[in-house]
């Protein structure tokens, strides 16, 4: 997940979303040097908890304003509240950093073949005290299939049918399609019993919300709102926090100096601001997906792999990474493989697991096996004409655009002009999504392995170029990958699908459909002044985001500071 864009767009290619708060600390920064140079001293921003927030409340920022509240707990719409996907809760809860599946309102699951899916709905209630039932999953997959505004991940184009019987759904796919498993499962249960009354659920904004989670609404206002546990809550004994409150606005530097338990934000020098206002403030930024270059397959020269291979390694990825991301990301390999969190599934035959060093002499030699030479500072194809080429991003997103320019002064080293271009996020993603561009950057790759080689690869999202696609945006195609792709889908069997994941590995590789430059990645703030337990690198059990589906999984695993609980936290 790649930091530094308020907006969240819906990247292309693929895999994950952008999504963050902040632009860095550019405030901050601007506050402290402002400080500074009235004083002449140096500047030490602290942060200040509010004493009248009790030690079983969570202050977290999580959901903004614009500048105020909208009350809307439909957790269908895009606009809805951040805490709606704490309120109502998916079959299974997936981890955005691997793709690992946890049993969740479904107990249980079962793929009696790879066209199937049953899963076993578990004993829970909803918070206004009616049973979940097996006829609430299915009621819920119904609502989707006739108002499909609301299918965001898409169910039903991989479903035929949904039937009941006893506490078991039964799913049946349109083909064999084991992968639906994760896709299906993180869809969000609806209680029939309140729901069935709603009109028109596309624009109902559902303000006074009952779910199965383990936050019930409390006190609501357009300025901020609070959450209170839920006592029936399936795993009430997990959840130590009373209360959250959750602000509508968050500058800069307010995340820092509020006092906040749990933030997600790019934050410039995060040692030297989050790190030094507290003593209780922790960080972790593990990657999330693979910023890489998108050339437009459907245009000359990068429809030839020897160009793209050129540009590769022409790349040094390291000086890419720290420009972009200030040192807190790693250079990617190509692989499509987002590492260390998927490393059980790379091929360990690939080189330097997928990493490709910088090698002029390499890049020059595989740019002349495309017709093109160094003619002093310039590279020319068989005509004499120099390659030169626009190099897609969008308005606002300062770290692809240090990326963007950092690439620009690579290439310029193997005789290759580059044109930054920054439209504005609108206009960038009509572009990418409808092919009218040369070369993009852009996001791949996601912790569910076969989706993200499925959206870069597969030919089933190849649109003619004005046709917009989400998906494998520059335009692949090649029959022999579809079939590998086919032949996971219909896998019941790890160890075959770990060797056809093996084979697209080594496609990402070979071809470079994208070149891989460095891990976006996820921004979690925290504080265990009152709780403890949060992900690390050393305990990495869910993505440190707090938005979605992933904070479900968090709060029954932190605990009270100080008490015993914490203390196995």
């Amino acid at each position: 997940m790649t930091p530094q864009q308020s907006q969240e767009p819906g990247t292309p290619s693929q895999g994950w979303r952008r999504r963050s708060v902040l632009t860095g600390l550019g405030g901050l920064a601007g506050v402290a040097a402002l400080s500074a140079a009235a004083s002449g001293c140096s500047i030490q921003i602290r942060s200040e908890p509010d004493p009248t927030i009790g030690r079983d409340t969570m202050l977290i920022n999580a959901d903004k304003g614009s500048p105020l509240f909208d009350r809307n707990f439909n957790p269908y719409l895009t606009t809805k509240r951040t805490a709606s996907t704490w309120i109502y809760e998916p079959l299974i809860l997936v981890n955005p950093l691997d793709g690992s599946r946890t049993p969740w309102l479904a107990e249980s699951w079962d793929l009696p073949d790879a066209r199937t899916v049953v899963l076993t709905v578990r004993a829970a209630r909803w918070s206004d005290g009616r049973d979940l039932t097996a006829e609430d999953v299915a009621f819920t997959f119904d609502l989707l299939k006739r108002f499909p505004a609301l299918d965001l991940k898409g169910a039903w184009q991989r479903l035929e049918s949904v039937e009941t019987d006893g506490d078991r759904v039964v799913l049946r796919l349109l083909g064999e399609d084991a992968p639906a498993l994760s896709v299906l499962g993180q869809t969000l249960v609806l209680p029939e019993h309140l729901w069935s009354d709603v009109a028109d659920p596309t624009s109902w904004r559902n303000p006074d919300p009952v779910g199965t989670g383990p936050f019930l609404l409390g006190n609501y206002n357009p300025q901020q709102y609070s959450m209170d546990r839920n006592p029936d809550y399936w795993r009430a004994e997990d959840v130590v926090i009373a209360h959250l409150i959750l602000p509508a606005t968050n500058s800069q530097l307010d995340t820092v100096t509020r006092g906040y338990d749990w933030s997600y934000s790019y934050i410039s020098d995060v040692e030297g601001t989050w790190g030094a206002a507290s003593p209780d403030n922790l960080w972790w930024f593990p990657p999330a997906g693979v910023i890489a270059l998108v050339p437009n397959l459907t245009v000359a020269p990068f429809d030839d792999v020897d160009v793209r291979r050129g540009i590769s390694l022409a790349l040094d990825r390291a000086a890419i990474a720290a420009s972009a991301t200030e040192g807190y990301m790693e250079p990617a390999g190509q692989t499509g493989l987002i590492l260390p969190n998927q490393l059980a599934d790379l091929d360990p035959t690939i080189p330097d697991q997928g990493l490709v060093t910088q090698d002029r002499d390499a890049a020059l030699e595989s740019f002349g096996r495309a017709g093109f030479t160094l003619s002093g500072d310039t590279l020319l194809d068989a005509q004499g004409r120099p390659l030169e080429f626009d190099l897609l991003s969008a308005n606002g997103y300062a770290d692809w655009t240090r990326a963007a320019q950092e690439v620009q002064r690579q290439l310029l080293a193997v005789g290759i002009r580059v044109r930054v271009q920054l439209p504005q996020p609108a206009g960038y993603q009509a572009a990418v999504n409808n092919g009218e561009y040369q070369v993009a950057l852009a996001g791949m790759g996601g912790g569910d392995l076969f989706a993200a080689f499925d959206n870069l690869l597969s030919s089933r999202f190849y649109a003619p170029v004005g046709q917009a696609t989400q998906n494998n945006v520059e335009r692949f195609r090649d029959p022999a990958v579809d079939a590998l792709l086919d032949r996971w889908r219909a896998s019941l069997d790890p160890a075959e699908q770990q060797q056809l994941s093996h084979a697209l590995q080594n496609v990402v590789y070979d071809q470079l459909p994208v070149i891989g430059l460095y891990y976006g990645g996820s921004w979690g703030l925290f504080s265990d002044r009152k709780f403890v337990g949060w992900p690390s690198a050393s305990d990495p059990y869910m993505a440190p985001q707090n938005y979605d589906q992933a904070p479900l999984g968090i709060f029954v695993r932190l605990r009270l500071a100080g008490s015993t609980e914490g203390a196995r936290g």
